[in-house]
């Protein structure tokens, strides 16, 4: 069925399948950091930096379960761990960008609206 026919709701839905994995608040932020390259653990959470050890892990861990990301594990003591963009991820850097740059250009616009939401629904409620 083509793209515009299809009802979202309908399952599977490739669209809210990829959303529910890269739609969260941390996703986007690894993908972004490992633009730059090849990183390692401490790294990402370094210039990540307000996530925690546990979440990191398990944003990685879903990254590479839908091929996004690949870890590398080196024989070493103490063990070294790599994590890259696999080609998959590597194509998502394109719509991940517009997605990026539209937030830029709209991020003020949206706060503005929210701002004047909360005024108009605080001193009321629904």
């Amino acid at each position: 069925m083509p793209p515009d026919k299809r009802i979202v709701f309908e399952q599977p839905c490739p669209i809210r399948d990829v959303l529910d994995r890269i739609g969260d608040q941390w996703s986007l932020l690894v993908l972004e950091t490992l633009r730059g390259g090849t990183k390692r653990f401490n790294v990402l959470l370094r210039e990540i930096g307000d996530i925690s050890k546990q979440m990191l892990a398990r944003t990685l861990r879903r990254l590479e379960q839908d091929g996004f990301v690949a870890r590398t594990v080196f024989p070493e003591v103490p063990p070294r761990v790599e994590y890259t963009l696999t080609d998959l991820g590597r194509s998502f850097l394109e719509p991940m960008q517009a997605l990026v740059f539209w937030a830029d250009i709209h991020h003020q616009a949206i706060v503005a609206a929210r701002q004047r939401y909360d005024q108009v629904i605080a001193p009321g409620g629904h």
